[in-house]
């Protein structure tokens, strides 16, 4: 009996999506944000830091963010378009 309500309580907690924090490079399209994401990695043998970037498509039905803005997204769970995946959650930081 114990092992049956394991499984039913397993199956029925959702994941939780993808949360991350960028800056807005492009609001040029409607309703879609261009962010970049900056990380650091130190490098496994030379122990130097590399900078990668990433840029991520964004959803923004508003079109509330600006150029500058810092913002943060969370991933979808079904993509929009070819690119889009992720949407804007809110807005941390707005560009001076």
């Amino acid at each position: 009996m114990a092992e049956a309500t394991e499984k039913t309580e397993k199956q029925t907690i959702k994941p939780r999506p993808k949360m991350r924090v960028g800056k807005v490079v492009s609001n040029k399209m409607d309703k879609t944000l261009v962010v970049v994401i900056d990380r650091l990695l130190k490098h496994r043998l030379y122990h130097k830091y590399i900078r990668r970037r990433k840029k991520l498509y964004v959803h923004d039905e508003a079109n509330t963010a600006g150029i500058g803005d810092t913002v943060e997204v969370a991933e979808m769970t079904r993509p929009l378009s070819r690119r889009k995946r992720w949407r804007l959650v809110r807005v941390i930081e707005r560009a001076k």
